[in-house]
């Protein structure tokens, strides 16, 4: 399982504005994803926060894009990208991927990674926090991008 070994983190986002950017590709387990993050939102004192939608995955990064370049300390990206019978599923993936990378790197903004690549629709609803999953990916990715953005406030700017 993929979530061996994750650390135990416990964050104080007070202060922070969090944009939650999310696909709308398989609803159910998008739900998850969202519940997930909105706990771990609550849990670490995160007040400001804007929830807005895309149509899918691969139209994450320019959202997350705007979101980082409007001020927000930290960044969200939940979606789901199910294989199918075409290489469909490694094109989406990796631009999700490069450009939600892409993000974070180019505007400083932390971008928690909360896209799910599953081969079948039964390991998506394993990770997406739903009553039965084994893992919560909407809160490890909410957590994570809210602890990076508490660790970057407390490194020097970039020059």
């Amino acid at each position: 399982m993929s979530g061996a070994g994750a650390p135990a983190l416990a964050v104080d986002g007070r202060g922070l504005r969090v944009v939650v950017v999310a696909a709308s590709w398989h609803a159910r387990v998008m739900a998850g994803l969202l519940d997930g993050a909105r706990r771990a939102l609550h849990d670490a004192g995160v007040a400001e926060v804007l929830e807005v939608r895309v149509p899918g995955s691969f139209e994450l990064p320019v959202a997350a894009a705007r979101a980082a370049g409007g001020g927000a300390d930290a960044v969200v990206a939940l979606g789901v990208v199910v294989r199918g019978g075409t290489p469909h599923f490694d094109y989406v993936c990796s631009a999700a991927t490069t450009g939600l990378t892409d993000v974070s790197v180019r505007t400083g903004v932390p971008v928690g990674f909360g896209v799910l690549t599953c081969d079948d629709e039964a390991q998506a609803l394993d990770r997406a926090g739903l009553a039965g999953s084994r893992e919560d990916k909407g809160y490890e990715a909410a957590q994570a991008a809210v602890a990076t953005a508490v660790t970057l406030r407390a490194l020097p700017a970039a020059s």
